[in-house]
């Protein structure tokens, strides 16, 4: 068989073997992992930006007392578990006060779906995956849906309500199944919000892939210049990304809308809620999460979405997509820090970052179980952004960013990788350009994206209003052609936030993605920079959809019958399939195990078979490690040990009274032998090239409902002689 061997498959079939049996066993992120991941870190840079994290905390801290040795009040609490504290100094001296972003999921992200017995049934619910929470205090570790898998990472005393609700909506064993959190088999590790940025660092350093921050700068403290700017605290998250590139910072966008705390926002009035964005959530690197209120229907489509009433809004000054994206945050019902078994409802981005968060570890976790490793953070970034569900007109906008989180969707084109998508990781070298030629599969919208772990900006704002100097360092281009048509990706103008996205250059995100509709045939895809790379290179991944990566057609094999036989073997054909791996499965008929061979041919020998016993055998199409058919229908057939053709039973001599009738012709379920028989009459199958199949009894109803479609010859024995007639199984 003449085919192009996927690259999945390439080497022995021992790694495709081990994908069947091995990947259910493997459970989480073990210590080579995480060594793995530290070993193609920088160390050397990770503990010099430790170091400068540490001295700038020493002199924080000591600006902080300032302030409260002249009575300024640093913390503040509430019933609902809402905390405000004195937190930072900006660079202009002003005193920056956080705040718990809960405002008096799973199913939204489509999680879900993941679970076992969901709508992909993957089984996966976190096991294993250790998941960082900062917030204002530490998590109640004691309460009864934590099973020991909440610990407190820092020591911190201060048990928190808000850290408490936060890490439910994270990891709850869901012992009350309202409260079930969205991967609830994790472990997360809680920390108090005061070294957030240091410990963070060392965290990521050690293979941390994950942290939920559902906290930021209060709104109503600040100068209007603050809002939407690129500040120091936005600079040091991303270089904290960027020095351990598979960790990923997801925070909450804020409570802000109805504040009109901006009076002087990029766009609009303060009453129209845009430009609200503050701190660490202008960040490129991490993911911003803003609150929607959703309909998801039964398949787990969206049937409706609406940016919510309390969040925040984008753009950012230099027109990036922020929000990033959206998620659950209404009235969600998580654990309480009051005692063990108490539970509370909440409301904001709080709870919509945490459902986010979760949905991204689970597809961490479903990547490892699929190829063996963990996806860096701008993949898996990408990934949720490219897969995320568009809410009103297409393309991104600044009130949800690329839409709400989907997990399902992100997880099913894990699955189609090599089929009919691409995730891939690259490296742009200075001066190159990376190019690959694809196929639309014409069945759905062609998608391309790239997404990259930009070094931190060098730019940051000290005081200018609305600044648009953008925080890209490293600016990288993806466009498409065909027939001379180039297509563009999408971008937003903060000058006008309210308008739909268009295409064209995009010069401020490091994500961009394309998408032609009603794709057919070739495409050429091609990711190239602009001006010069910092460090000369800089990696980046690509995603795409709506491929036709693979010929393989993941749809039943037919035409299963019986070509030859032997002393002891007896060999099946099919149809042949291009770039198609089958596996053939067989047994001797009512056994309990099927004995499995893969191949790439189309022709398989049966060898060792036994006289006299009735053998069944099926196969399928496998076109990558997760995509694979229906068996074909069974083919039965007693081995007899003799080569025979269909003419040898044509010549057979007999007494020309003796004459048969079989109905119903064509054969479903049953088949009836019309004739005049004795008791001892008795039949035989045949298929079209001489093999038995089927033999026994003939007065009564012969049980052909386990033949494959097709034509065959019932050949009836008796004292008369012998007599053939052929039927046609539908």
């Amino acid at each position: 068989m003449d085919c192009k061997i996927p690259t999945w498959a390439t080497g022995t079939f021992t790694s495709l073997t081990f994908f069947f049996f091995a990947t259910i066993l493997i459970y989480g992120q073990s210590e080579s992992q995480k060594e793995l991941i530290r070993s193609s870190y920088n160390q050397n840079a990770i503990t010099d930006l430790i170091s400068e994290l540490e001295a700038e905390q020493k002199t924080k801290v000591s600006k902080l007392q300032q302030f409260q040795s002249k009575g300024w009040r640093t913390m503040e609490k509430f019933q609902d578990g809402t905390v405000i504290q004195l937190k930072d100094i900006g660079t202009d001296g002003t005193p920056l006060f956080y705040t718990t972003l809960n405002d008096p999921s799973r199913q939204v992200s489509r999680a879900h779906t993941l679970y076992t017995d969901g709508l992909l049934d993957l089984g996966l619910d976190g096991t294993g995956l250790d998941v960082g929470v900062w917030d204002a205090g530490v998590v109640l570790t004691t309460h009864q849906e934590f099973d020991g898998r909440a610990t407190n990472g820092d020591g911190s005393s201060e048990v928190g309500l808000h850290a408490t609700l936060v890490t439910g909506n994270l990891i709850s064993s869901g012992i009350k199944p309202n409260a079930k959190g969205v991967a609830y088999g994790a472990k997360a590790i809680s920390h108090n919000w005061t070294r957030d940025k240091i410990e963070v660092a060392e965290a990521a350093a050690n293979g941390l892939l994950l942290s939920n921050h559902s906290y930021g700068i209060k709104s109503d403290r600040v100068p209007d210049w603050y809002f939407g700017s690129y500040i120091r605290v936005s600079q040091d998250w991303d270089k904290i990304m960027y020095n351990a590139p598979y960790y990923l910072m997801v925070t909450a966008a804020g409570n802000s809308q109805k504040s009109f705390d901006n009076d002087v926002p990029i766009y609009g009035t303060n009453a129209d809620g845009f430009d609200l964005l503050l701190g660490f959530a202008t960040s490129k690197n991490g993911l911003t999460i803003a609150g929607a209120n959703t309909k998801i229907g039964s398949k787990g489509e969206l049937e409706e979405a609406r940016i919510a009433a309390y969040s925040s809004l984008g753009p950012v000054d230099d027109g990036r997509v922020k929000p990033d994206l959206a998620g659950d945050g209404s009235t969600i019902l998580s654990t309480s820090s009051q005692t063990n078994t108490s539970y509370d409802s909440s409301t904001g981005t709080s709870m919509a970052a945490p459902g986010v968060t979760g949905s991204l570890l689970l597809l961490q976790q479903y990547h490892e179980q699929l190829y063996g490793t963990y996806m860096k953070a701008a993949t898996l970034k990408g990934l949720a952004l490219h897969t995320a569900d568009d809410v009103d007109a297409q393309g991104p906008d600044y009130k949800m960013g690329w839409g709400v989180m989907n997990a399902k969707s992100a997880a099913e084109v894990l699955q189609q990788i090599e089929y009919n998508s691409l995730v891939k990781e690259e490296t742009l070298n200075e001066g190159e350009a990376f190019s690959l030629t694809i196929v639309a599969n014409g069945i759905e919208d062609l998608m391309a994206s790239i997404s990259w772990t930009d070094p931190e900006g060098e730019y940051i704002n000290r005081g200018e209003l609305n600044a648009t100097t953008p925080a890209l360092t490293n600016d990288l281009d993806i466009r498409i052609t065909k027939d001379g048509e180039t297509y563009f990706p999408w971008k937003l103008n903060p000058a006008k936030a309210t308008s739909a996205a268009i295409k064209g250059d995009n010069l401020v995100d490091p994500y961009e993605r394309i998408e032609i509709d009603a794709a057919r045939s070739e495409y050429t895809i091609t990711v190239t920079h602009k001006g010069s790379l910092k460090t000369g290179a800089q990696d980046f991944s690509i995603i795409v959809s709506g491929a036709q990566i693979s010929n393989c057609r993941a749809e039943a094999p037919s035409g299963l019958e019986i070509l030859s036989s032997s002393e002891n073997s007896t060999t099946l054909t099919w149809v042949e399939a291009e770039e198609t791996l089958f596996e053939v499965q067989y047994r001797a008929y009512g056994a309990d195990d099927w004995t499995s061979q893969l191949l790439w041919e189309n022709v398989f020998e049966l060898s060792n078979l036994e006289i006299g016993i009735s053998y069944e055998a099926r196969i399928r199409a496998i076109c990558t490690e997760n995509i694979e058919s229906e068996y074909s229908e069974e083919i039965q057939f007693e081995f007899n040990g003799l080569e025979t053709s269909l003419y040898e039973y044509e010549a057979f001599g007999y007494d020309e009274d003796f004459q048969i009738m079989v109905y119903p012709n064509p054969a479903v379920e049953w088949l009836t032998v019309e004739a005049e028989m004795s008791n001892d009459a008795v039949y035989s199958i045949v298929t079209s090239s001489g093999n038995i199949i089927k033999s026994g009894q003939a007065r009564g109803p012969i049980d052909v409902s386990c033949l494959a479609s097709g034509l065959y010859v019932l050949v009836v024995q008796d004292y008369a002689g012998m007599k053939s007639t052929k039927f046609y199984k539908s």
